[in-house]
């Protein structure tokens, strides 16, 4: 099971603000937290202390690790004052413990397990085959998770007295996920609201096959789907029906398990698919490439075709004139008694000769001006058939400037970053980048905007920021950076009201505008 990036973690973060209203732990949810990892020495039992974050600043705990081989380390944790998982989150039925190795790999050790409504103190004795790490507590939707939350409640403090043995202490820097389960209004709550009675592993296989359902395993694990809801409605039942519960415990992980499985495979799934329709579309744009490529040949074909008849009625021309000054010098030779009318002869020829190049001249202008309407009006066939392979990365309309492509505040990795997210990488600029390579006669204006919230001249910082790392993008995929220009316009060019989220994630967004290069062309030989 994967939470990192999930809609369902970004959700969270509004149902927690709802639950508890305290903006202290919001603060702490956006931000980096820092502990410690500490390298246990072989044969030596180190006592750590653990003190509670803002989630819970009263909770404390101790433990006892004691490392005894090389893939072996024994944790012995004891928490004091634990409460019920639901307190700090409705969508929370449980905590776990996890071990943080100093490059970020994170080992679920166990779930720390109570009963009861009131604080109590809990225990838990784990092994880790990890050597260096840090400790900390989450709580989450149920213990078979494969990430931690951002729902940090305890972490370690470095040893006070390691005794004899060398322990050394590796700062550690983590946030848990990228995103929550709190800010998606569609997230799962618990099912009972009577939560005092309600055993946790049943309230964690709810949440287990809730999250399957909303990772879409309705659609692509339909089977295993259905079989952690019936193994969830055997516990359901046996819950009813007051069995023991250490039955409806067993039959409630079983569920939980399940669930797991059909969340996992639903992602494998839907990603597999999706890879399907991303080559589908390549080979659509493909497709289209080589279209535009066999109809540019047969426009350079048109052209070589009639600089032919050019060069040829040049030659004609040429010729001519070649005839004729030899007519005039065999005339000079014969009539040298008639100097005075041969000399007016010559300046009525050279004034012939003026006006034969000034019409040329005109015609050649002509000729060019009609050649460049004509290639303008290809580019903007071309600029049409284009319009359906853009609509793919987000919304396309026309406008009196050109083709204009609007992508959504998604590209970003924050509602305030210039730092394009790998997935929009990948699925979007990196595949528009080369639908623009294929298609070098297009000018591109980058414009991007922001909402009105915030100092107008770090807005305009921002935008330019977004712009310019856009069109750097672009052009690293190949498309030549003279076509580019990047502007931003900070939140002077509102698309809605500022007043409300959607509104201001309207106003979020990146207009790509493509004219044909042609059309200045047309408009300079116009004007000429």
């Amino acid at each position: 099971m994967r939470f990192n990036g999930s809609p369902f973690r970004v959700a969270a973060a509004l149902l927690f603000a709802l639950l508890l209203c305290a903006p202290a732990v919001l603060a702490q949810a956006d931000s980096r937290r820092e502990t410690v990892a500490v390298t246990y020495p072989l044969e030596q039992t180190v006592n750590l202390k653990f003190r509670g974050t803002t989630r819970l600043p009263r909770l404390t705990g101790s433990a006892k690790v004691r490392r005894t081989g090389r893939r072996n380390t024994r944790v012995e944790l004891s928490v004091d004052n634990l409460p019920r998982a639901y307190e700090v989150g409705g969508i929370y039925t449980t905590y776990v413990l996890w071990a943080i190795s100093p490059e970020g790999h994170a080992d679920n050790l166990g779930e720390l397990k109570r009963s009861g409504s009131q604080f109590i103190n809990t225990k838990i004795d784990v092994t880790t085959p990890l050597e260096t790490f840090a400790l900390i507590v989450t709580a989450e939707p149920h213990y078979l998770v494969s990430a931690p939350s951002r729902m940090v409640v305890l972490e370690n403090l470095p040893p006070r007295d390691p005794g004899d043995a060398q322990v050394s202490t590796i700062p550690v820097q983590y946030i848990g996920n990228t995103s929550d389960y709190f800010r998606d209004a569609r997230v799962p709550d618990l099912a009972d609201r009577d939560l005092l009675r309600t055993p946790v592993s049943l309230l964690g296989a709810r949440q287990s096959v809730n999250l399957a359902r909303y990772a879409g395993a309705e659609r692509d694990a339909d089977q295993e789907l259905r079989e952690a809801q019936a193994m969830l409605d055997q516990a359901e039942n046996a819950w009813r029906l007051n069995q023991s519960e250490s039955d409806v415990d067993v039959l409630a992980r079983r569920a939980i398990s399940l669930g797991v499985k059909a969340e996992e495979t639903a992602e494998l799934r839907a990603a597999a698919r999706k890879r399907r329709e991303e080559k589908a579309a390549s080979d659509r744009a493909i497709s289209d490439a080589e279209e535009t490529a066999a109809e540019a040949g047969r426009t350079v074909q048109e052209l070589r075709d009639s600089l032919r008849k050019e060069e040829s009625a040049r030659e004609l021309a040429e010729r001519d004139a070649a005839n004729a000054n030899q007519q005039l010098r065999e005339l000079r030779n014969e009539n040298a008694r008639l100097r005075d009318e041969l000399a007016q002869v010559r300046t009525e020829g050279d004034a012939a000769k003026l006006k034969l190049a000034r019409m040329e001249g005109e015609r050649a202008a002509e000729q060019a001006r009609a050649d460049a309407e004509h290639r303008a009006a290809q580019q903007m066939e071309a600029l049409a058939s284009l319009k359906s392979s853009l609509a793919r990365f987000g919304t396309v309309k026309e406008t009196a400037q050109g083709v204009v492509l609007v992508l959504p505040d998604t590209l970003w990795a924050g509602a305030r970053a210039a730092e394009l997210t790998p997935k929009a990488v990948a699925t979007t600029v990196d595949p528009l980048a080369a639908l623009l390579a294929n298609n070098p006669d297009l000018r591109i204006r980058i414009e991007a905007h922001v909402d009105a919230k915030g100092d107008t001249a770090d807005l305009q910082k921002l935008t330019q920021d977004r712009a310019e790392a856009l069109a750097g993008r672009l052009v690293s995929s190949g498309v030549d950076g003279a076509r580019i220009q990047a502007n931003g316009l900070g939140g002077s060019v509102p698309v809605a009201a500022n007043t409300t989220p959607a509104g201001r994630l309207r106003n979020r967004r990146v207009e790509i505008t493509l004219t044909p290069a042609a059309a200045d062309a047309v408009s300079a030989n116009g004007q000429q």
